[in-house]
């Protein structure tokens, strides 16, 4: 079956046997809907939103199945886009959606160039590639009390699902002792603090790590900064301000802003440094296979206080279920008829009455993407349909992968 043929077929099952969740609809009422992949259900569910109907598209994936792996969609960088469908057929995915807020555009820095990298932290295969960004430099809709740009979802290496906070451990080392590090491959660095980028980077300019405050995304940029290379632990280079383009292998750059940059310019060239990173789960410890950002809406089983419920718009997110053997990931449709989609609130409430335990917003608008292929096919489909009429170039999503 070709991929608009899985598109037609799914459609028309849903719209059979979707159920109208209105009101504390009960989960159980949702059909069993339509395999994609074993451990991997699709299903389409009708809500009736404060803003008028909405359609959902509801991946269910059995985590504890062992034919079923979940890990982070990315194009190769951390600074870098592309569209949810290229990089599940680039990776071999049988479906995903799409992830994390992100460095979209900087009408407020005539000049300095959007680097398209997340807001939060990123793990993928079990490799941190990024950290978070403080969250007053965060993209998306204002943050619930209580949550942070830290927060992730994601499975850990006991293949369990679970929500928790990312939080960047490091330092640069010398003879002299150890700067402390405030960021990691991230597009916005803490005021005074020095972060380094890698490879894993991409080749996106480093200016914007200089930009805002933390406490104003939109503050200038800083002018006293410092940019220092590290080639095989050794100083190589220094510039006044931050440079762009591919990190190279065996690599590190390290920039710096404010205090940071004052203490940056004491290193000399030729002198051994050490930069040691990694990211922290506050919560649980476990490491994560993968992780991505965003923020929570749902915690054991009660909506987050202090969730919104003014603005409906179209949506994504994933949610948690039996003890994090189970993963929602759910997508509002874009279609005209659909597009006034939910409220945050609402995002809380539906997840919950899907049978989400735990759950997380993803970014949305033209960003919300849902997709998935058929056994045999050798691409996925788009199931929703994007609010901007076509995909929309994304840093990282959630991607699902199965030995069927």
């Amino acid at each position: 079956m070709t991929g608009r043929g899985l598109l037609a077929l799914l459609a028309a099952l849903g719209a059979l046997a979707g159920t109208a969740l209105t009101g504390a609809a009960p989960a159980a009422a949702v059909d069993d809907g339509t395999r994609v992949a074993p451990g991997v259900v699709y299903e389409e569910v009708d809500v009736d939103a404060l803003g008028g109907p909405t359609r959902l598209h509801v991946l269910r994936v059995d985590v504890a199945d062992p034919r079923v792996r979940l890990d982070l969609l990315h194009p190769g960088a951390v600074a870098a886009r592309a569209t949810v469908s290229s990089m599940a057929d680039a990776s071999g995915a049988v479906a995903g959606v799409n992830g994390d807020f992100f460095n979209i555009t900087e009408v407020q820095h005539p000049g300095v160039p959007a680097t398209g990298a997340g807001s939060g932290p990123a793990v993928a295969s079990g490799r941190a590639m990024k950290a978070a960004v403080p969250d007053a430099q965060r993209f998306g809709p204002a943050l619930p009390p209580g949550t942070s740009a830290r927060d992730v979802i994601g499975v850990g290496v006991d293949r369990r699902a679970r929500l928790d906070r990312l939080t960047l451990a490091g330092s640069v080392r010398t003879a002299e002792g150890a700067l402390p590090l405030g960021g990691f491959n991230q597009y916005a660095l803490p005021e005074g603090s020095v972060g380094v980028f890698t490879p894993r980077w991409g080749s996106a300019s480093r200016v914007r790590a200089t930009c805002g405050t933390d406490t104003d995304r939109a503050a200038p940029c800083g002018t006293d900064t410092h940019e220092v290379t590290v080639r095989h632990g050794r100083v190589v280079s220094h510039a006044d301000a931050p440079g762009s383009g591919p990190v190279e292998p065996g690599t590190t750059v390290l920039v710096g802003r404010e205090a940071g940059a004052r203490e940056l310019r004491k290193l000399s060239a030729g002198e051994p440094v050490e930069v040691v990173h990694r990211l922290v789960a506050a919560g649980s410890r476990v490491p994560f296979r993968f992780a991505v950002g965003g923020y929570p809406v749902l915690t054991g089983g009660r909506p987050v206080p202090g969730l919104s419920n003014a603005t409906p718009a179209v949506r994504s997110a994933a949610g948690i279920a039996d003890g994090g053997r189970s993963l929602l990931l759910v997508a509002v449709d874009g279609a005209p008829e659909y597009r006034t989609g939910l409220t945050v609130a609402e995002v809380a409430d539906v997840m919950r009455e899907l049978g989400s335990v735990d759950a997380f917003s993803l970014d949305g608008g033209g960003s919300s993407a849902l997709v998935a292929r058929a056994p045999g096919d050798t691409g996925v489909t788009v199931l929703n349909h994007p609010s901007g009429g076509a995909e929309r170039p994304v840093p990282n999503g959630i991607g699902v992968y199965s030995t069927r």
